[in-house]
């Protein structure tokens, strides 16, 4: 996350990462951003990846991030795999909406001395309920406990 910040990729973080950053006790292995995916966000994204091998891991091919989609060719959605590990970069968020949506309702974390924004919690919830495979909703009962905890 730290590369895809230093080139100035504007994100959000989502998925179990945000959950872990509630406190959830979530396990995850991949890393779950929510994206403006303009032309010139998909560059800093290459740029910040370039280093770790960047493949589409959801076709058979496994085609470089590096090379395809073409500059300047329209994308939805990354589903990569790289050296580090697996990323998966949304432009939007089922039931909950797109990156601007999600970015307005954003909270801001530090982690390792930078700044993050993460997707806000109520969204995190209605995202993980609306995806309702068990590990997803057993994520949302935990953190509507810790929901209910925040409250004054």
């Amino acid at each position: 996350m730290k590369r895809l910040n230093d080139e100035g990729v504007d994100f959000v973080i989502i998925g179990g990462f945000a959950a872990v950053a509630y406190g959830a006790s979530t396990l995850t292995r991949d890393i779950g951003l929510c994206a403006a995916l303009t032309r010139e966000n998909v560059e800093r994204i290459r740029a910040a990846l370039s280093g770790w091998n960047p493949r589409h891991r959801m076709t058979p091919a496994r085609l470089s991030f590096l090379t395809h989609p073409s500059a300047g060719e329209d994308v939805k959605n990354l589903y990569l795999e790289t050296d580090k590990g697996v990323v998966d970069i949304l432009s939007s968020v089922i039931d909950v909406g797109d990156f601007e949506r999600l970015s307005r309702a954003a909270e801001v974390v530090e982690i390792d001395g930078c700044e993050y924004r993460i997707m806000g919690l109520a969204d995190l919830i209605a995202s993980k309920e609306a995806l309702g495979r068990d590990k997803d909703l057993l994520a949302s009962r935990e953190l509507r406990v810790i929901e209910e905890k925040r409250k004054p």
